[in-house]
């Protein structure tokens, strides 16, 4: 009997869970009784990128690891106070990678023979003066930089942007479902649902800006800025009557 009542017990608690699962997919399941109609809208607004990202940092060689990775530091040393003098926020300096390779020479039926090591130290930078951007990594060549990339130029906070593309693709979808309505000789009941696949907005792939220091001996550096599209995409079904 004890267990009996056990196992009963153990099935009402399994139900409930269940009963509670059906009633609230009954819930925000809506019955539609006049037309359906099922629109996809897009919301673009374009903004003037305001963060610039890009990896700087230098490569040393030394006959051992050591001297390598020492000489590497030292001169990351001088790049990350040029930074500083130049304004940059030490929240806006980021390591980004440090390694050190055996370098060989290689001969005719000869086995490889090591002849250093190279190292390499790379920051990843966050410029948000974009104007000065240029000037600031001319001035991180002369202190010893000779590796580059960049820019990734993008929006800082995009968000109001967005709900601004986000209005603009509620109103297309909107006056699309008017259109249909209209020329089906019906009207726009309600909104039966909303749904967003997300806002986006490109990131330019990174370009090489220096392959060795001495590309630096010609004249100042400059970054355009430009416009960058942002978008929001939406899906949206109305009732028609």
């Amino acid at each position: 009997m004890k267990h009996a009542l056990l196992a009963a017990a153990s099935l009402a608690a399994a139900v409930i869970p269940a009963a509670a699962e059906a009633q609230q997919a009954a819930a925000i399941t809506q019955t539609i009784a006049g037309t359906r109609l099922d629109i996809s809208a897009t919301g673009e607004v374009t903004r003037v990128p305001d963060l610039a990202i890009i990896t700087a940092g230098v490569v040393t060689r030394s006959a051992t690891a050591g001297g390598a990775i020492q000489q590497a530091a030292t001169r990351m040393a001088r790049v990350r106070e040029a930074l500083r003098q130049a304004g940059i926020a030490d929240r806006d300096i980021q390591t980004s990678n440090i390694s050190l390779e055996p370098q060989y020479t290689y001969a005719n039926n000869q086995p490889p023979k090591l002849n250093g090591y190279a190292a390499t130290n790379q920051l990843s930078i966050r410029f948000r003066d974009i104007e000065n951007t240029g000037k600031i990594l001319d001035a991180l060549v002369a202190q010893g930089a000779n590796q580059i990339n960049g820019p990734n130029l993008t929006i800082d906070k995009p968000e109001a942007a967005l709900d601004e593309a986000r209005a603009k693709a509620v109103a297309a979808a909107r006056a699309r479902a008017d259109l249909y309505a209209r020329s089906l000789g019906m009207r726009v009941a309600r909104v039966v649902s909303v749904s967003e696949s997300g806002g986006s907005f490109p990131v330019p792939p990174p370009m090489p800006m220096y392959a060795r220091a001495e590309a630096a001996q010609a004249a100042d550096s400059k970054i355009e800025a430009g416009e960058q599209k942002l978008q929001v995409n939406l899906a949206v079904t109305f009732e028609l009557q």
